[in-house]
């Protein structure tokens, strides 16, 4: 895939969550979109790592499809087109949610668990119905610098 492809795939999957309603108990902050542009930025704060940046924008992309199964489905639609571990990330980006002590356990003292546990703490982070994001165009243009390690 070409860098502008890729860039205009990614950015449909993000306007597809564009006023995907998520529960309102957990998401307060309201739409799929909004939320995962939240997640990016706080996880751009937190860390120099551009794959992270990108699963954590991407984290949700599955949403627009089915909520219930999301993870496995955006990683099934990042597969072939960015690099393996931001599809590893998206795809058990909820691990430490639905089996904690599992997911603990089989990656301790692995990156994975570190990067699992930094993009759960961006994810309940990224609830703030007052929260100022930026654009999806402006989220892209931060990761085409980094093309060479985004791309599958």
């Amino acid at each position: 895939m070409t860098g502008l492809s890729l860039y205009d795939y990614l950015t449909s999957l993000l306007e597809d969550l564009d006023g995907v309603q998520q529960h309102p108990k957990y998401h307060p902050e309201g739409d799929a979109l909004f939320h995962s542009l939240q997640v990016f930025q706080l996880a751009r704060e937190a860390t120099q790592d551009p794959l992270l940046w990108a699963a954590a924008l991407l984290h949700d992309v599955g949403k627009a499809v089915d909520s219930r199964q999301h993870a496995e489905l955006g990683a099934e639609m990042l597969t072939g087109v960015v690099n393996a571990r931001i599809v590893w990330l998206v795809a058990h980006h909820l691990d430490l949610m639905r089996i904690p002590q599992r997911t603990r356990h089989k990656y301790t003292g692995e990156r994975r668990l570190q990067e699992l546990q930094l993009l759960r703490r961006v994810d309940i982070g990224g609830r703030d119905p007052d929260a100022q994001v930026m654009g999806i165009d402006s989220a892209i243009a931060l990761l085409k610098p980094h093309h060479l390690l985004i791309a599958a």
